[in-house]
């Protein structure tokens, strides 16, 4: 495959948005390759958020074949990530976005790792298609359910 061809693929990149000399924040973006459309902002992080996301970025790292040294305040070039890699961090991120609780965000993030591709896949498409809320609320309650009735995070 040609250096024009496979940066037309879809793909995920981690922009890197230094805070201070030795923190950070993350956004992770989709992109298909073109100029012509701009990538689509999927999460951001938080420089105090990102230690608790550690393991599943440095999972995507690995997958992508990516040292983990890239992930720096330093960096200034966004960091591409293949495709599975991409999806299951997207997925991650996003269930995690607006939960608090520390034991659900590790069960939620612990689920999703433990995720096949295809199910992974399958969530990513859920999570940000036409009825994003209502399955993001779904892959919550799957993932870390406490055996409250009526979650509403």
């Amino acid at each position: 495959m040609s250096a024009i061809q496979q940066s037309k693929i879809r793909g995920f990149r981690i922009i890197v948005e230094p805070v201070s000399s030795d923190e950070y924040g993350l956004r992770l973006e989709e992109t298909n390759g073109s100029a012509a459309i701009p990538p689509k902002r999927l999460a951001h992080l938080r420089s105090d958020e990102v230690p608790g996301v550690s393991d599943i970025l440095q999972q995507a790292l690995r997958e992508s074949h990516q040292p983990r040294t890239k992930l720096s305040p330093g960096r200034r070039k966004p960091i591409p990530l293949e495709e599975p890699a991409g999806v299951r961090l997207a997925l991650a991120l996003i269930a995690i976005e607006p939960i608090t609780k520390s034991s659900r965000r590790h069960a939620i993030l612990a689920g999703i790792s433990a995720m096949s591709a295809e199910e992974a896949y399958y969530w990513f498409a859920r999570i940000t298609g036409p009825i994003a809320q209502r399955a993001r609320r779904a892959l919550r309650i799957l993932l870390a359910d406490d055996g409250r009735t009526g979650i509403t995070s």
